[in-house]
């Protein structure tokens, strides 16, 4: 058995995975090769989203429209939460709140030490996007090609926003502006306060991407096959980037450091001021699942999983387990976890 040691909850949870490098809070960590797997957890259903932990509790989205609470040390189940439909979207942690979208239109927050239900919000069409926290605030767009604002407290609109296409891209929250990609092709700058547009830059196909931010700079993948680099104040192109197929894949982004995959099977690192690709390397599957950044590696599953080397992009170690996993894996400083399509929680040390 071994212990996984408690954090703070993060105050805000603005982006996917709680920050630009998709580490679901935890920190850069280094990830060693996995030795052994301490424990398999049988969700029963596909995993198609990244679980989230916190206090010792990893929390995992399956497709059949289970959240399951499960001890990050034994495997062991705490909770289960049943919503109404399928779940696609990543949760999000704020307080004593676990968030998350449904294909049943609705986000649910739900206490996270007992799996009550505490609110719920109706859209008009499913939410595969994460619900993000800002302040008190949460962030989501919807199918129903509409941005809502609500209290994190009690689920109360404060706004709403009409875009022109569907909403599968997870809202960047900064303190003031909001920042998401949408199916019209276009990535848009809102007022965080009123919803109000403050830019739109124009893409050449749908963006379900969700975009990573760096200093004064936004980072996000079109269907289009390229990756952007946009001015956050103005929406003006810094650089952009041809992949050989259609990015859905987020973006990750540790200071200079930023790597995206590509439905060309290969992951890009770049140079994150200038653009200047450091390195590709194909996993040989498709990529539309976002990266972890570690301290010494970047880690993605695609098929399986894979870490590679940040400085080089070779490959440093697989983990081949069963089914196809499009996952986003959870690094602690001691152990590995991975959810799957096969419908397995994998906890490795």
């Amino acid at each position: 058995m071994t212990q996984t040691s408690k954090r703070e909850v993060p105050p805000d949870w603005p982006t996917l995975l709680q920050d630009s490098a998709r580490t679901g809070g935890q920190g850069l960590q280094h990830a060693r090769s996995p030795q052994a797997c301490v424990w398999q957890y049988r969700a029963g259903n596909s995993v198609r989203s990244a679980p989230v932990l916190l206090d010792s509790i990893l929390y995992v989205a399956s497709v059949n429209g289970t959240l399951h609470a499960i001890d990050a040390s034994t495997g062991a189940l705490k909770w289960k939460f049943h919503a109404a439909g399928q779940i696609h979207s990543t949760p999000s942690l704020y307080e004593n709140r676990i968030l998350f979208g449904c294909d049943d239109g609705k986000v649910y927050a739900v206490d996270r030490h007992s799996g009550n239900k505490l609110w719920e919000v109706v859209t008009g069409a499913e939410v595969w996007a994460s619900p993000v926290i800002r302040s008190g605030a949460v962030f989501f767009g919807s199918a129903d090609a509409k941005v809502y604002a609500v209290e994190a407290a009690s689920g109360q609109t404060r706004w709403l926003k009409e875009l022109g296409g569907k909403i599968y891209s997870t809202i960047y929250a900064g303190e003031q502006q909001l920042y998401l990609g949408c199916g019209d092709g276009k990535v848009y700058c809102l007022e965080a306060a009123s919803g109000k547009t403050l830019w739109s830059t124009l893409t050449g196909n749908g963006i379900a991407s969700s975009p990573a931010v760096h200093d004064d700079l936004l980072l996000i993948g079109s269907e289009d096959f390229l990756m952007y680099a946009l001015n956050t104040a103005t929406g003006e192109l810094r650089w952009k980037y041809e992949t050989g197929l259609g990015i859905s894949s987020s973006p990750a982004v540790s200071d200079d450091f930023a790597v995206v995959g590509s439905k060309d099977g290969f992951l890009y690192a770049f140079d994150t001021q200038s653009g200047r690709l450091r390195w590709k390397t194909e996993v040989d599957a498709v990529i539309t699942a976002p990266a972890v950044i570690g301290d010494d590696v970047v880690c993605i599953q695609a098929g399986m999983t894979f870490a590679l080397s940040r400085d080089t992009g070779n490959i440093v170690w697989e983990a081949k387990l069963a089914g196809a996993i499009q996952s986003v894996p959870i690094l602690t400083s001691e152990m590995i976890y991975l959810g799957s399509l096969s419908g397995e929680v994998y906890a490795l040390r």
